[in-house]
């Protein structure tokens, strides 16, 4: 079972990461200033994570695949890791889309 873990950077920041139940890291968050707003953009990646539409697949210019998790409004939620080929990012999103509506939160501040 995956779980959001969240964390402060150095400069007192906040971001998660979602990780899948063998501890890899599938999603990545932007950095928050503040803890609550850290916690609201968990609850959107719950909401979202389901609908495969709010997932935006990219290539990078390395050619590595990627994708972004979206919100409704289009402000991107969170970020994946850089994949080999589409097969293993497709598999990403399926990782997220299962992990992320139950995963429990916890803190390493």
């Amino acid at each position: 079972m995956g779980k959001f873990v969240i964390s402060k950077t150095k400069n007192g920041e906040f971001h998660f990461n979602l990780k899948a139940g063998n501890g890899e890291i599938i999603l990545t968050s932007e950095t928050y200033t503040q803890k609550i707003n850290c916690e609201h953009g968990i609850e959107s990646v719950r909401t979202n994570a389901p609908n495969d539409a709010h997932y935006d697949r990219k290539v990078a210019t390395n050619g590595k695949h990627y994708f972004n998790l979206k919100a409704t409004n289009g402000q991107v939620i969170g970020s994946s890791e850089m994949y080999e080929s589409k097969q293993g990012m497709e598999t990403g999103i399926t990782a997220v889309k299962n992990n992320a509506p139950t995963a429990p939160v916890e803190e390493k501040l």
